[in-house]
This record gives C-alpha cells, sequence and structure tokens, in this order.
C-alpha cells in the first residue's frame, strides 16, 4: 500500500520498500538466540562475503546508516586534530549531513566546485599549497562519492588517477559509496574494480537505497585500518547489538548478485525516464543520466503542478532544477505514467 496522496515517489531511492529477499533474511534471522555485537554465522557470512566481492585483504563492518558508516570511515583515516578531507562541494559529507564531519570528528572540509561533481587529480593538487604551513590544516584524506550527489560515476581509470594523486601526497582515497551498486551496475564492472583494484583505502557500500531495511557497509582495505575500526564502530554508535540482522540484510544484497540486480533496474528505470522526456523543447536533462538519477530543468508551473501529484525534490530552486530518483522496485508502468503526465503538462 503506498501513500494515497502519490501514484509513485520519484524523490529518493530511500522512499522504496525492502526486497523481499532481504526480508526473508532477517526473518530466517529471527530464529532462536545468537551472540550479540557480531559474534554470529550471519556476521560472519557477511565477512566472508565481502572478501569475496573487495579481496581477501578486505574488513566489512555492518553498520545503522550512511552517515555513520562515512563517520567511521573517515574517523579511521583522520588521527590529527589539524587533519583536512578535500571533497567536492556537493558531497554529501558537505551538503546532507548537518556538519557531523566537522562536529563528530573535528576536522574541516576543503570543498571544490565542480561542474558535474566529479573531482579530477588537477582538483586536488590545487588544493595542497598550504601543506607544511602551520597556519593551515592539513589535507589528509580525499573523499568521492560514487555515484555522485549528480547522478555521474566515475570509471575505474578515473579512481586510479585519484588513487595515485593521493598516494603521492601522503593523502588516503575514502570512497561514499551509498550508490556503489548502480555505478557498477552502468559501467558493467565488479564492486572490486571500483574500489581495491583502483587504490580506494576506505569505502562504504550502501544497502539502504538498494533494498535493505536498514544497515550500510564499511570495507577497510587497508589492514592496519580494520582494527581501528573495530573500535571506532562502538565509539560512533554504530555497532548494533543484534547484528545478525543488520548482517543478514547485507548477505542476502551479496548473495547470487542481487545488489546488481536491484541497481542495474533502478538505472534502467531512471534511463527509460530520461528517453521518454528529452525531447521536449521546454525540459533540458543536465547531467548525463549514468545511474538511478535524473536532473532536469522545466518551468516552475509544471514543476508546481507536478508536484501535487508525485513525490520529487526541486534541486535549484532558481534555476528550476528537479531531480528524479528510481529504486529496485519502480516499474515501467509508474514510469510510463510519470512520463505522460510530464509531457502533457508541457504540452508536447
Amino acid at each position: 500500500m503506498t501513500d494515497s496522496r502519490y501514484p509513485k515517489s520519484f524523490a529518493s531511492d530511500n522512499h522504496a520498500g525492502t526486497h523481499p529477499a532481504v526480508l526473508d533474511a532477517i526473518s530466517a534471522a529471527n530464529v532462536g538466540d545468537a551472540p550479540a555485537y557480531g559474534d554470529d554465522r550471519w556476521t560472519s557470512d557477511f565477512a566472508g562475503r565481502i572478501r569475496a566481492e573487495f579481496g581477501a585483504a578486505a574488513t566489512g563492518l555492518a553498520v545503522l546508516n550512511g552517515t555513520g558508516a562515512n563517520m567511521l570511515g573517515l574517523g579511521a583515516m583522520l588521527t590529527r586534530r589539524y587533519d583536512a578531507v578535500v571533497c567536492a562541494d556537493t558531497a554529501h559529507i558537505a551538503t546532507h549531513e548537518t556538519g557531523a564531519t566537522e562536529r563528530v570528528l573535528g576536522v574541516k572540509l576543503v570543498t571544490v566546485p565542480t561542474a558535474d561533481g566529479k573531482l579530477s587529480p588537477d582538483d586536488v593538487t590545487a588544493r595542497l599549497g598550504g601543506r607544511g604551513n602551520i597556519s593551515e590544516v592539513q589535507p589528509r584524506v580525499l573523499s568521492i562519492s560514487q555515484v555522485t550527489e549528480l547522478g555521474t560515476c566515475y570509471s575505474p581509470d578515473e579512481i586510479a588517477a585519484l588513487a595515485r594523486t593521493a598516494h603521492d601526497n601522503d593523502m588516503l582515497l575514502h570512497m561514499d559509496g551509498a550508490r556503489l551498486a548502480n555505478a557498477a551496475a552502468f559501467l558493467g564492472c565488479s564492486l572490486r574494480d571500483l574500489t581495491t583494484d583502483a587504490g580506494v583505502d576506505v569505502l562504504s557500500f550502501g544497502a539502504t537505497k538498494n533494498g535493505a531495511l536498514a544497515g550500510e557497509a564499511v570495507v577497510m582495505l587497508r589492514p592496519e585500518l580494520a582494527e581501528p575500526g573495530r573500535f571506532l564502530r562502538r565509539q560512533t554508535l554504530q555497532l548494533a547489538s543484534k547484528m545478525r540482522f543488520v548482517s543478514a540484510q547485507l548477505t542476502a544484497l551479496l548473495t547470487d548478485g542481487l545488489w546488481r540486480r536491484n541497481a542495474a533496474h533502478a538505472n534502467a528505470m531512471a534511463r527509460r525516464l530520461a528517453d521518454g522526456i528529452d525531447d521536449l523543447p521546454d525540459l533540458r536533462i543536465r547531467w548525463p543520466v549514468e545511474s538511478n538519477a535524473v536532473f532536469a530543468s522545466l518551468p516552475a508551473p509544471a514543476i508546481s503542478e507536478l508536484q501535487d501529484r508525485y513525490l520529487f525534490h526541486v534541486w535549484d530552486p532558481a534555476a528550476g532544477v528537479v531531480r528524479w530518483m528510481t529504486a529496485f522496485d519502480t516499474s515501467a508502468e509508474d514510469v510510463d505514467r510519470f512520463v505522460a503526465d510530464i509531457r502533457g503538462m508541457l504540452k508536447d
């Protein structure tokens, strides 16, 4: 049953429900007693799945939410109070986490304007002029989002170039992978291609936006960060006592390619939406559709009329840019109905 006011939400993949296979996994874990705080067989299975996807040296830590995943991952990398994080000005850690990095970790974010949400090696090196200056913060971590907040994807080669830049400058590379599954599905590559093999040091692997009920994973690809990560998980309020229920969800997504099927379907629905409207004269798609997000600009009256019938976010009110998101459970019929309404309102 959906909210009766709206036929389908296009506001966020967070609005989707939980995949049936994930619910089945939670139900299967809800039998009898099990040790707390991750000393259970479901969490052991999850750890094995992480190694299978990311490599034998990878350590997976199941956590409760995306902001917590970022704080845990970044916290393990930032050991000095004068450390700083270089990131795009659109990065989720800079725009939608209520200053958690500054408040919780006590470090400064050095943000970089970008045209499409993606950083380049030159963007990074341009922010390193204060290295060694005691009057300035010292960049220690480069953080990128995959998928970016504008729906674009870094290729494995682009990530590898950023990793080399970071490592050559005594920095570490962090990936906010809230939609990493969507990037891998779009690029037709493995999770390992985009992370371990590209030189990423720590990442989050998003699950909630891809069919989980509640849960994410932090993946430590540098073995020396795994032990502090375990302590920090508790300290940053991300250690669930009944961990089996979080681990079971992640394991379900990492079994038989469910994560990829969910992401590929969401991506396909975004592509279907974009293809259905890109010929309209009063509408312009603003960034390449490379994941499950479509950003478009259209007249304000049409936005207002559409919001009377559909949930979605206005990304930039001044420019009339909206964001439409699809999810693993968005159907072709949902998209076609939405496309018909957009076309009708713009009177093609």
